[in-house]
């Protein structure tokens, strides 16, 4: 992908150098494979969910450090990606006659606080509703390559370019949509709505690629393949077979790994938010 010597976003909060604290907000991939992995091994995934909002009430004031060469190019990276979806998102919501509000981006190391609760790595990267920011710890890119066998800078832009979708569903009605089935509804029709909301987010991923490339040439050979390969690997069904050797589909809340690459590619072909209805009866 090319991103060096590109603009960067100044809606990042770098909060690598020092420690924090920690709580769960939705949308995480990371922690995603954490639950899976948890009921494996005969945990109550409730109870893994509860602990992490609880761990660490207050800051650890850990010490300030310097950024290694790596953490400060990861940075730079997703500060680059993160002008690029407020470029393209800004230009879509104004073709709409509509403002683009961007959400902050804070890069992290190990734990944090956010306005939906704490956080650590595990949880990987999250949208939170609550004080419309974007969290990364940085090293997740690491677990995405070697964990999930997703190598490579675009993969890494698919990851955040999808955060960031959750932030537009958030501006859209979207998330609120799904909260109110999440309260109202049956744990199978509260699962079913996320998967809608984070195949949309994939979708809106797609979108935004879409117009990066038509706008800054920011495509590589090869680029395409390494996102694709990222969306197959976070697939609910691929996650759950590798973690305990069996799917069950009503625990699904991100999607099968067709399902993940499907909307990818057609946000990323057509570059037509107006075709990203997940929530249509006949959208799966």
């Amino acid at each position: 992908m090319r991103w060096r010597g590109r603009e960067q976003s100044s809606n990042v909060e770098d909060r690598r150098r020092s420690g924090g604290a920690v709580a769960v907000a939705g949308g995480g991939i990371g922690l995603l494979i954490m639950v899976v992995l948890y009921a494996l091994l005969g945990g109550n995934p409730q109870q893994l969910l509860q602990q992490q909002a609880a761990m660490q009430q207050e800051a650890g004031g850990g010490e300030v450090r310097e950024l290694t060469p790596e953490e400060q190019e990861r940075g730079d990276f997703a500060k680059v990606v993160l002008k690029d979806t407020e470029d393209v998102w800004s230009e879509i919501f104004a073709e709409n006659g509509e403002r683009y509000q961007p959400p902050s981006m804070v890069l992290f190391s190990g734990s944090i606080r956010s306005a939906c609760g704490g956080a650590t790595s595990a949880s990987g990267p999250f949208y939170c509703p609550a004080d419309q920011k974007v969290y990364l710890d940085t090293s997740f890119f690491t677990q995405l390559a070697e964990q999930l066998h997703a190598p490579g800078d675009f993969a890494q832009a698919y990851v955040i370019a999808h955060e960031v979708g959750h932030h537009v569903q958030n501006l859209l009605g979207k998330t609120n949509y799904v909260d109110q089935i999440r309260q109202s509804g049956s744990k199978v029709e509260a699962n079913a709505a996320s998967v809608r909301l984070e195949l949309q987010a994939d979708f809106y991923a797609g979108v935004m690629l879409n117009h990066a490339q038509r706008t800054k040439q920011i495509i590589e050979p090869g680029d395409v393949e390494e996102a694709l390969k990222a969306a197959t690997a976070i697939g609910d069904d691929r996650l759950q077979k590798q973690s305990q050797g069996y799917v069950v589909p009503e625990s699904f809340t991100h999607g099968t790994s067709e399902q993940r690459l499907h909307w990818f590619m057609k946000g990323l072909q057509t570059g037509d938010i107006t075709q990203g209805d997940t929530f249509s009866p006949n959208a799966l």
